[in-house]
């Protein structure tokens, strides 16, 4: 009965096996989505998409699978479903607000709004469209699409347009979550987890569940297992563009500085502007007076940071180039020696550019920036992310 859903997913490239479609059927089996399709949605999800990424492609293939209910004829649905009420009911108390319950209780209540569309349903025999009893598009009753009632039971429309419904048989509210979308905090943090590594490391201070329970059933008597607790071992060294041209990216900035925060124990930072040079800030509002020296950081972090530079690149080619090239102060040394330094003194390093990757080839200090770095340099996508977490994980 669900094979097109199975097909439609492999073929929008979600990469579901035989053995997910199988588990799919036994969770139907149980009752577990037994009319409401909300449920049924979430369980089909859960079991047949193992990665966020996919999201996206599975709710066009849900959509595609299901797609025309609504033309369905009224009595074929007579014909075919019972609804039963206990799901009508539990279907209103999920959507309906408390203002919406009063005006539904004062018309003569939820039995008598369905009682209503059930006679509806029996006397109309084909499409209408406009007025205010029968059930169509663009009227006033109660029943159909594209219409207003504030007591309505909207049938045949995939969309709010009042957010007056009662009840909404075709809502699809999933979240875009495709792999080309630009960064939210909480799609960042999915990418940055592939960056984190753990390791046990201190005293023997965290209970060993599985060791007590092998070494007791060994023994014959309890034995209790510690070992050293689980941290969060990765060390990031985030450098950071601001000002000029990346004004119009600090929304995403921050995203991807929250999301690292939140992901990472050990997470330094500092800010440059344009390119790096022979000096870093931690505080912009301090940045000509309280400089940290490019080279302390050199000394201060090790080898075994991540280093990621976030910024546009987009700059005179001088900049990188040449010494005094900068445009805010004179620089004895180009940007591309500060540049090559880095990259030098963190093997694993990146550049993360907000700037969409069709656009990269008409800006030249872009080209330069990315030849010190060896291409590594990745758009602030998600797919743009996973790709550059992948890299400094190798």
């Amino acid at each position: 009965m669900f094979r097109p859903l199975f097909e439609n997913l492999r073929s929008a490239g979600v990469p579901v096996s035989l053995r997910e479609y199988l588990s799919f059927l036994a969770a139907l089996k149980t009752g577990l989505a037994t009319y409401d399709t909300e449920t049924f949605y979430y369980l089909a999800r859960t079991v047949m998409v193992k990665d966020e990424r996919n999201l996206d492609k599975f709710d066009r293939a849900f959509a595609a699978t299901f797609d025309g209910l609504g033309d369905i004829t009224t009595q074929q649905v007579l014909d075919a479903v019972d609804i039963p009420e206990d799901w009508l009911r539990k279907m209103a108390e999920k959507h309906l607000s408390a203002e919406e319950k009063a005006e539904i209780d004062a018309l003569g209540g939820f039995e008598k709004l369905m009682e209503t569309l059930k006679e509806r349903l029996k006397d109309q025999k084909g499409r209408h469209q406009g007025g205010n009893k029968w059930i169509g598009t663009a009227g006033t009753s109660p029943f159909g699409a594209y219409g207003y009632n504030p007591e309505g039971v909207r049938i045949g429309q995939k969309e709010s347009r009042h957010q007056r419904a009662a009840k909404v048989w075709d809502k699809r509210a999933f979240k875009n979550l495709d792999g080309d979308v630009e960064l939210g905090t909480r799609n960042i943090k999915v990418a940055l987890k592939r960056l984190r590594k753990w390791a046990r490391d201190g005293a023997a201070e965290e209970l060993d569940l599985d060791g007590t329970i092998r070494a007791t059933a060994e023994h014959g008597y309890l034995d209790v297992q510690t070992r050293a607790e689980r941290r969060n071992a990765v060390k990031v060294l985030l450098l950071l563009d601001v000002g000029g041209s990346m004004d119009s990216h600090i929304k995403v900035v921050e995203e991807l500085f929250s999301a690292a925060r939140s992901e990472f124990k050990h997470l330094e930072h500092y800010y440059f502007h344009n390119c790096l040079y022979e000096g870093v800030w931690k505080d912009n509002a301090r940045r000509w007076n309280d400089q940290i020296p490019t080279h302390d950081l050199l000394r201060t972090y090790g080898a075994d940071y991540k280093c990621i530079f976030v910024g546009d690149a987009s700059m005179s080619p001088y900049e990188i180039a040449y010494p005094g090239g900068a445009n805010e102060h004179w620089n004895k040394e180009s940007g591309q020696v500060w540049l090559e330094r880095a990259c030098g003194q963190w093997p694993n390093h990146m550049w993360i550019n907000p700037v969409p990757k069709a656009h990269w080839q008409y800006t030249h200090s872009i080209s330069m920036i990315r030849e010190i770095f060896q291409s590594r340099m990745v758009p602030m996508t998600l797919s743009g992310l996973d790709e550059g977490m992948r890299e400094l994980t190798r």
